[in-house]
């Protein structure tokens, strides 16, 4: 018998499930049947697709069975099994993220929640709810060799050869007192029905049944066998057959093998395709962003059946990387059953059923986006949801996905300085001429990018645009910096009054880059601004000089009323702030990015400028104008205490 440890994080997460959790304990028996399901799944795949499996004597099935007296529940399957080496790491050690993860959510008002467990991939361990000891039995399909791994999520596990006639797992709880509760048929077959009838192989319980003579007096008992699920996949019936319950159920299942979320969908979209590729797709949006939606090797949600087989559950080209929040299934009737992972990446077919649901998803999310416009107040309570869960991904999208851009840029939204909540870039455009005093039609839509949203809509950058009455929309989420520039523009297309389509296009402009500022004058401004930069000259070359190779530029500004000083990039340059981000990201060796700094030539700062020659004194002005606006903008100073020292001069 070879004895082991667990890994730390699992010791720690046995012992919060044990001491912590135990609202709802019933869902271990939901996981232990998921777990069962998947394993039937990728044997039913390797019979199919594999030589070294299809001599199997394979009927799928799920067993359960109870000892009310001898304290046990056992969940057995004859699916794909595990090895001595799967065992232990599959049991003994989790090695994605989710357990830690699932560790740090865990507050002390969440501790009693047992949902969370199906959350975050942890599924097995919430066994020890019920169970104060766990046995293991199982042999690799295709291997003969059979191994035990026993714990009582205390001290560690032990793994030991033992026996078992075929290939599968049988998963053995001593229960616990509280875990008796669930050793009765009608425990396990209502537990069953609300949470795995929908799993697609039989069920079997197994258990005693009383038997009564003619006066109602008991005789004895007999062993009796029966199925306690519908085994019918749920997104190959009908439509008008399933309950919404159904639905809610399913997602559950679908995402506790996922490790995601256990609340109710936030919708769902069943769709048949029938006609040159048949196929079906059941497509859930979660309430909550999955934990690992940010990690590099995130789960994908999606799994892909052919003719009901399960083919794969890990294939991340099943749906591009910005709707890696969507879960559920793809059914195809056209795809080969024997293809390969490496096959599918190139395949026609699932290339098209791809791209097919993705424009189906966009237009389930349109439809929902103009429901809650029209005042529907349940698709507006969803669509808020939505957006605040899934906006970021939805922006990754119009930066990968140029062929859906269009219908994306629909979806975005962001944060304005005329509105309160989410706008988006049509709202936008519909306001566009009521409200600006520019005394013509607004060419450009604005925008201003940066690390939050207090500060963006403090930045002196919005003082022109506030007094022309200009809407400006605040970006602070740090991938706007990356994808909003990759669109240039945004364009609606309206049907015109011959019945041909019209198109009109604006430029989006960043406030925060030299350029943006043009639309902001009339003819006379400008000639006015020509005027003023001649008078101003004088003291421009002063602070360029005092600055030196700190600034690109130094200019006169037209968009500042109250401040003294703003900083702006070049409009080929990075801004600082996405300078920081891809120096975090390791681009260690990125060039400095030097501001262009715009003064106000009207604040009395400036005016004091034009009236001295003292070289430090100038040096000091210039230098603080500087480094207050880049404080301004979020940007950390390199030389703080420089800075102080000079505005201790300067106040002295």
């Amino acid at each position: 018998m070879a004895q082991h440890q667990f890994q730390t994080e699992v010791s720690q997460l046995l012992h919060l499930i044990i001491h912590s959790l135990y609202s709802n304990r019933e869902i271990f028996l939901r996981e232990l049947v998921s777990n069962a399901s998947d394993a039937l799944d990728k044997l039913k795949y390797l019979t199919v697709a594999e030589d070294a499996y299809k001599h199997l004597s394979f009927e799928p099935r799920i067993d359960i069975s109870f000892d009310k007296d001898g304290k046990t529940l056992t969940v057995s399957d004859n699916g794909i099994g595990m090895n001595e080496g799967e065992l232990a790491d599959s049991l003994g050690t989790i090695a994605r993220s989710g357990t830690k993860a699932f560790l740090e959510k865990l507050s002390a008002d969440a501790k009693k929640d047992s949902n969370l467990i199906g959350q975050f991939g942890v599924g097995f361990y919430s066994a020890f709810m019920a169970a104060e000891k766990i046995e293991v039995i199982s042999r690799k399909a295709a291997e003969e060799a059979a191994w035990k791994w026993s714990s009582d999520g205390k001290d560690g596990y032990d793994i030991e050869p033992y026996g078992r006639d075929s290939q599968g797992t049988t998963v053995i709880l001593h229960l616990t007192e509280e875990g008796l509760e669930y050793a009765n048929r009608w425990s396990i077959e209502d537990i069953i029905k609300r949470y795995s009838n929908h799993v697609a192989f039989p069920i079997y319980l197994t258990y005693d049944e009383k038997e009564y003579d003619d006066k109602g007096k008991e005789k004895g008992s007999k062993t009796k066998t029966d199925r306690i699920n519908s085994g019918t996949a749920l997104w190959r019936r009908a439509k008008s057959e399933i309950k919404d319950e159904d639905y809610k159920e399913f997602f559950k299942g679908l995402s506790s093998q996922f490790g995601h979320d256990q609340d109710d969908p936030l919708f769902y979209i069943h769709t048949k395709a029938e006609g040159t590729l048949e196929y079906t797709t059941l497509f859930f949006v979660p309430k909550k962003a999955p934990f690992d939606l940010y990690h590099v090797d995130y789960k994908p949600g999606v799994k892909l059946y052919i003719k009901r087989v399960f083919i794969t559950d890990d294939d991340k080209e099943l749906m591009p990387t910005w709707l890696r929040f969507v879960r559920g299934v793809i059914d195809s009737e056209d795809l080969p059953l024997n293809v390969s992972r490496e096959i599918l990446q190139q395949n026609k077919i699932l290339f098209n059923i791809k791209n097919a649901s993705v424009k189906k998803l966009l237009a389930e999310f349109k439809a929902l986006a103009d429901r809650a416009a029209a005042g529907d107040e349940e698709a507006k309570e969803k669509w808020e949801t939505f957006v605040l869960q899934f906006n970021r991904p939805l922006k990754e999208g119009l930066y990968q996905d140029f062929g859906n851009r269009d219908a994306i840029q629909e979806l975005v939204r962001f944060k304005s300085s005329s509105v309160e909540g989410w706008t988006g870039l049509a709202d936008y455009v519909s306001r566009m001429n009521t409200a600006t005093k520019l005394g013509r039609d607004q060419k450009n839509i604005y925008y201003i990018t940066g690390g939050d949203e207090k500060t963006l809509r403090a930045s002196p950058l919005l003082e022109a645009y506030r007094a022309k009455e200009i809407e400006v929309l605040i970006m602070d989420d740090e991938i706007d910096d990356i994808v909003i520039p990759s669109l240039h523009s945004y364009r609606q297309e309206k049907p015109g009054a011959d019945g041909k389509t019209e198109s009109q296009s604006w430029d989006l402009k960043a406030v925060n880059r030299s350029g943006a500022d043009e639309e902001l004058g009339e003819k006379e401004d400008k000639a006015r601004l020509k005027e003023a930069e001649k008078e101003i000259k004088p003291v421009i070359e002063k602070i360029k000089k005092a600055l030196g190779d700190r600034v690109k530029d130094v200019k006169l500004s037209r968009r500042l009323h109250d401040s003294p000083s703003c900083i702006v990039a070049d409009e080929n340059d990075p801004t600082l702030q996405m300078a920081q981000m891809l120096r975090a990201m390791g681009q260690s060796e990125m060039p400095d990015i030097k501001p262009i700094l715009e003064v106000n030539g009207e604040h009395p700062i400036i005016s004091r400028l034009k009236e001295t020659e003292d070289e430090e004194r100038i040096a000091d002005i210039a230098g603080v104008l500087l480094d207050q606006a880049l404080l301004v903008e979020g940007v950390k100073l390199k030389d703080p205490a420089d800075f102080v020292k000079r505005l201790n001069r300067l106040l002295a």
